[in-house]
């Protein structure tokens, strides 16, 4: 039996009192406010982690020392309504080279009036990081997965 869309994704969504475009340029030119600082792939600590806000940036962190760790490539940009980063970590929270078995994340900005936002958030193919991707996908969708960054992206939106 071949796992099916429903399982090889996960889809959250948050509720932000504040406009569309507010919400997508919070999230995407403060990123470095929503992800936590101790999820990090570098062998040192993390300065700043960066959204290269065009299709073709990378999502990364540097290093105090300077170092760079890119982990996500922009594959769509769409602003106010969506961007689409892959997901370069394989199931052991290693860098992954190869494009073909990273995954990708979808975050959607639908407007619910003038002052409301839903932000849905869709991270697909997880089954592309082969052996191990269904714990991953259970980790990713605990408190400390996905949930924090949406919890912190709701913080720094309401946050004017």
């Amino acid at each position: 039996m071949s796992p099916t869309e429903q399982t090889t994704s996960l889809r959250l969504e948050t509720v932000v009192e504040a406009p569309q475009r507010h919400a997508f340029t919070v999230f995407t030119e403060q990123f470095d406010r929503i992800k936590p600082r101790e999820y990090n792939l570098l062998d040192v600590d993390i300065a700043e982690t960066v959204f290269e806000a065009r299709v073709g940036g990378h999502v990364y962190d540097r290093g105090v020392d300077g170092s760079v760790c890119r982990w996500a490539r922009v594959l769509a940009f769409d602003p106010p309504e969506r961007f689409v980063i892959s997901w370069d970590i394989d199931a052991q929270w290693r860098l992954e080279p190869d494009p073909e078995r990273a995954s990708e994340v979808e975050v959607r900005f639908v407007p619910l009036g003038a002052e409301r936002t839903r932000v849905e958030l869709y991270h697909r193919h997880l089954e592309r990081h082969g052996d191990g991707w269904q714990h991953y996908r259970t980790g990713l969708a605990a408190e400390g997965g996905w949930p924090v960054f949406l919890q912190r992206f709701t913080e720094v939106v309401t946050k004017r």
